[in-house]
């Protein structure tokens, strides 16, 4: 193991800090939607031309499989922030319809392609570092995930009963 100074140390904690800070926050946002878009990623995923998409990603060697995923996610995620910018400009119509786009393009080809590629991507050693991150953050919010589930279920249905 290596000697680093206690400010590189620091540095290297503050980033990883905020790295799984922001992991948190798109988790948070996706938690949030994902009971919306479920029902319609699992009626599309049934069509003959994702199910050909795994194949072929199951059938591509280590490099073509991390550009086939790198490519739409580097266009789907900056994009999903510069929506929530066009939103909050005031920009309604376009911020939404970008923040659609990004998902959709998420959920139909990052998605499909890391699922289908999982086991070749992971081989790469930063990529599995960045996946353990994502489920160490995962780990640790989802029993708030869940506290938080169930107060906002009880909000809803005190809701319901008041405007009954």
């Amino acid at each position: 193991m290596r000697n680093r100074s206690p400010l590189v140390q620091q540095s290297a904690k503050s980033l990883l800090i905020a790295l799984r800070s922001s992991i948190a926050v798109i988790l948070a946002v996706d938690a949030i939607a994902r009971p919306l878009y479920r029902p319609f990623i699992d009626q599309v995923n049934q069509w003959k031309i994702m199910q050909a998409l795994d194949g072929l990603v199951v059938r591509l060697p280590r490099p073509l499989v991390l550009v086939l995923f790198g490519v739409p996610f580097v266009i789907a995620e900056p994009l999903k922030v510069f929506a929530l910018l066009q939103l909050a400009k005031g920009h309604l119509i376009f911020g939404l319809l970008l923040m659609v786009f990004s998902y959709l393009l998420t959920f139909f080809l990052v998605e499909r392609i890391y699922h289908a590629g999982r086991e070749k991507l992971l081989t790469y050693s930063w990529f599995a570092w960045g996946m353990q991150q994502v489920t160490w953050v995962r780990d640790s919010v989802m029993p708030y995930k869940v506290k938080f589930m169930r107060r906002a279920k009880a909000i809803i249905r005190m809701f319901r009963r008041s405007a009954a």
